[in-house]
């Protein structure tokens, strides 16, 4: 006789906390070459091809969810430092969509 394979409790997604407007919030990874070069290759495609961007993260203790629509211009800075030890800083500041539609003039 066939049984049930799984419960919901076992196939439902983790519960994840929505970032959302009005708040703040801040996360610092420190990751291998490799794993930052395809979250930069996830994220420039999301500019590329979307309106907005949704960034999560399920791998720590609490597990969360960034949904962004996005406006233009974005803007990037490259900063070197190359005395002493070298550093190299890329910094991407993406404004957020304007929600508001202008009222008609009659």
């Amino acid at each position: 006789m066939p049984t049930e394979t799984g419960t919901d409790e076992e196939e439902a997604e983790p519960e994840r906390t929505l970032i959302r407007q009005g708040r703040d919030f801040e996360q610092e990874y420190r990751l291998n070459a490799a794993d930052a070069g395809e979250f930069l290759i996830r994220l420039g495609e999301q500019l590329r091809d979307d309106e907005e961007l949704t960034i999560v993260d399920e791998s720590g203790d609490e597990a969360w969810e960034l949904p962004f629509a996005f406006g233009e211009p974005v803007e990037l800075e490259i900063d070197y430092d190359g005395v002493g030890e070298p550093e190299l800083e890329i910094e991407v500041e993406i404004p957020g969509k304007a929600g508001d539609e202008a009222p008609d003039v009659r």
